[in-house]
């Protein structure tokens, strides 16, 4: 298949290095980026075609995938639409809706996509949503993509992408914020400021890695670490009494108000 990106930026650059990775040749792949310093890099680092024109660049295509900021989606969208001849519309932009793509778009054939920053390193997670004119090999085709910067996660009901924003789409926040409070105790406790980031970084990867290798729940291997009467023990009696688990669910929930939100917000018409 040959695959267009409309876009050129970080999450566009982490899909193309990972779609060359995984055998994609450069020739199957092009990009319409409106910045000359960026075509330029495209270019240079991954030999693909980098075009400025539209036309020029969906040309031959089989899926575009638009890359762009959602509030930028609606002009290109519109501009696409007299463009297109049967793509398959890829979305990685945050907060559009499939339905409102596609009547800027003219397309029902519309993939919406949710990856997180971890894609970066090819270690993310994306949720996808699939409109009813999609069909099973264009869906493999979307996952094949995806998956060439981690995992994937099909969704029957687009509004369960809400809920993916809240947790891996927002969620390497959380982790990063969590490490944060790590470092500061390890300080606080004593450690230099590179020995705290190497404990908490190496702690909270090990761990992930622990829990990812594993067929045990979660909660099985936290009490396994938990001895009676112990530190982690009087650590986490801490953290229940200042209800760090409640606060961690709210968050989400917020997260996930701001996300429909948004929808409603970037999907009205003007």
């Amino acid at each position: 298949m040959n695959i267009c990106f409309i876009g050129g930026g970080n999450m566009a650059t982490a899909l193309i290095g990972g779609l060359l990775a995984k055998d994609f040749s450069a020739g199957q792949i092009s990009v319409v980026e409106i910045n000359p310093e960026n075509r330029a890099r495209l270019q240079r680092d991954f030999s693909v075609r980098a075009t400025e024109n539209l036309g020029a660049g969906i040309a031959g295509s089989d899926i575009i995938v638009l890359a762009v900021k959602p509030q930028q989606l609606r002009e290109v969208a519109q501009q696409l639409a007299p463009e297109l001849e049967g793509q398959l519309l890829l979305s990685i932009a945050a907060g559009i809706r499939a339905a409102d793509l596609a009547r800027w778009s003219g397309s029902s054939l519309v993939v919406r996509a949710m990856p997180n920053t971890p894609s970066l390193i090819q270690s993310g997670m994306t949720g996808l949503y699939a409109m009813p004119a999609v069909s099973g090999a264009q869906r493999i085709q979307a996952q094949d993509i995806l998956c060439a910067v981690g995992e994937t996660l099909w969704l029957d009901d687009e509004a369960m992408l809400d809920a993916v924003t809240a947790i891996s789409g927002s969620g390497p926040a959380y982790v990063f914020y969590f490490i944060e409070a790590l470092q500061q105790a390890a300080c606080k406790l004593g450690l230099g400021n590179e020995q705290a980031r190497r404990l908490s970084l190496a702690t909270f990867l090990g761990a992930s890695r622990l829990a990812a290798s594993s067929n045990e729940e979660v909660g099985v291997l936290r009490a396994r670490v938990t001895s009676k009467n112990g530190t982690t023990e009087r650590a986490l009696l801490s953290l229940s009494e200042n209800h760090v688990a409640e606060h961690i669910v709210q968050a989400a929930q917020a997260a996930h108000a701001r996300s429909r939100e948004m929808g409603d917000e970037l999907g009205k018409d003007l």
